[in-house]
């Protein structure tokens, strides 16, 4: 699909498809045809890179100029509200004071600057302009991202950290499974984050160099504002990466608790009735000359001695604190 925006009155208003990108100053081609892609390479002479070639990871494949064009492509996390988030690449081309958007993936930030521009043209009146624009678009996004693991994290090191009290640890027992798969989204998220920060670090920071435009003096404010943006959002998502390491650790640990805890409940179990388990087969054999064996008060002495058997191992167990 191929959306035009040109700049009109308050904002970049949205062309009919009928009038063409002739004279927009962003062109956005979400999944585009291959019609399409000719269309805008016939516009602006440039070579639109195809989805493998967004993918590639080597600089120079992501971050370069070509015949007066600057071709950026930077890789940004989607599907942020959902179980299963996904990294996205999305290139943008400048050239003849246009910018040229190729993506495969509709995401939100993408939608809220669309929305935005319609009402701001001093912020999105020049192509490098849109693209400053987009990126703190796609930057506030994944800051809300970061802010929601964060207190999720918050959450879930005080629900397995937190000391509980005898009884109510008898009352309810933690869900380790539900505690194992939140930390397990969360570090997903700041995994899918950290890469994206990068990727946009990167590209900032070649804008910023490029020999190609030579953005006003606002605009290279908000990208510089955008650059200390990244690096802090990058140390902090280092941080929570951390964090989820030791959360995974400590719940770990605490399953390993509970593991030795039962356990020691059948070692204890075992140790009280073994004696008793001794003194059942000692009067369980059958030989005629066994202590009490023909006395009419014989089985309820061994019945006696069976339970202080078991009784004297568990008041020494309780004395010195191993129940």
């Amino acid at each position: 699909m191929l959306n035009a925006y040109a700049l009109e009155g308050n904002g970049l208003v949205r062309r009919d498809p009928a009038v063409g990108p002739a004279d927009a100053l962003w062109i956005d081609l979400l999944e585009p045809t291959p019609a399409e892609e000719r269309a805008v390479e016939a516009l602006l002479a440039i070579d639109v890179p195809t989805r493998e070639e967004m993918r590639e990871i080597e600089s120079s494949n992501r971050l370069y100029e070509e015949d007066g064009g600057l071709y950026l492509t930077a890789t940004i996390v989607t599907k942020l509200d959902t179980d299963l988030p996904q990294n996205a690449q999305v290139t943008f081309i400048l050239k003849s004071g246009r910018l040229v958007t190729n993506r495969y993936a509709d995401t939100l930030p993408f939608r809220r600057f669309a929305s935005y521009a319609e009402r701001h043209a001093a912020s999105c009146n020049t192509d490098i302009a849109v693209l400053a624009g987009i990126t703190e678009a796609i930057v506030n996004r994944i800051a809300d991202v970061i802010e929601r693991v964060g207190t999720d994290l918050d959450s879930i090191s005080a629900e397995v950290l937190t000391r509980r009290s005898e009884g109510h640890r008898r009352l309810r027992q933690r869900d380790y499974r539900g505690v194992l798969e939140r930390i397990g989204q969360s570090g997903e998220l700041i995994a899918k984050t950290r890469e994206s920060l990068v990727s946009l670090g990167r590209m900032l920071a070649f804008v910023q160099q490029s020999s190609v435009i030579t953005p006003a003096n606002e605009v290279r404010s908000r990208l510089r504002t955008l650059s200390r943006d990244v690096v802090a959002m990058g140390d902090y998502a280092t941080f929570l990466g951390n964090n989820v390491s030791f959360i995974l650790d400590a719940t770990l640990g605490m399953i390993n608790i509970d593991q030795n805890n039962i356990l020691k409940i059948f070692s204890v179990v075992t140790v009280f009735l073994l004696p008793p388990s001794v003194i059942g087969a000692i009067y369980g054999m059958n030989f005629d000359h066994i202590p009490w064996a023909h006395e009419s008060w014989g089985f309820m002495a061994a019945l006696g001695l069976m339970a202080a058997s078991a009784l004297v191992p568990y008041l020494l167990f309780k004395r010195r604190g191993w129940l």
